[in-house]
């Protein structure tokens, strides 16, 4: 395989900086509060590496790696939100994944197509399936919980819907724990004000 290829796919990859998480619009959500997509895979990701720790998965590398591409056509047709997902069924998904990945990246892009697929489908006997999916799943939930903090109250409905659909019990202590849990509670502590001031003469 030709290094021009891989390159182009490196900045098609580019996108997933521009694409938004289209759903989250329905909320009320300007454009400027919603992550992208490369953000969303990128925690799914991270997520998905320490999921995989907890449920004691054999490869917690290679399910990092699934969460890591499971948008990657999305570079090619943008994120489509539930509701407008009812009237644009019907696109060829397959063709453009073989066309993006397996033609132009050969057994590079069909492993990565596979890695994909494995996420998207959730192979129910296949544990690494369902942890990618909870990542991904359990970083939408964040997302949600952090445009809740702001006002956006819908997103609770959005929060509850993820609990329903984790199969691990490791993301579902996740779930529970996330709602108790603001997102600006990370840096508590960490900040410190200097209240020592030196006597001026």
């Amino acid at each position: 395989m030709h290094e021009r290829e891989f390159v182009k796919f490196f900045y098609e990859l580019g996108m997933l900086k521009r694409r938004k998480h289209d759903g989250y619009l329905l909320a009320g959500a300007s454009p400027c509060e919603i992550s992208s997509i490369a953000e969303h895979s990128f925690r799914a990701a991270a997520i998905a590496f320490v999921l995989a720790r907890m449920e004691k998965c054999k490869d917690p590398y290679r399910v990092s790696v699934m969460a890591l591409f499971h948008d990657i056509e999305e570079t090619r047709i943008p994120d489509i939100n539930k509701v407008a997902n009812r009237y644009t069924k019907g696109f060829d998904k397959e063709r453009l994944l073989k066309e993006q990945l397996d033609e132009r990246l050969g057994e590079i892009g069909k492993e990565i197509r596979e890695l994909r697929e494995r996420v998207n489908y959730r192979y129910e006997d296949n544990l690494a399936s369902l942890i990618a999916k909870d990542a991904d799943y359990l970083e939408q939930a964040l997302s949600a919980k952090e445009l809740y903090e702001k006002g956006y109250e819908s997103m609770q409905d959005w929060i509850n819907n993820i609990g329903k659909a984790l199969r691990t019990k490791s993301a579902l202590k996740m779930w529970n724990v996330l709602q108790e849990v603001k997102s600006y509670e990370w840096w508590e502590g960490l900040k410190k004000i200097d209240t020592f001031r030196k006597n001026e003469d």
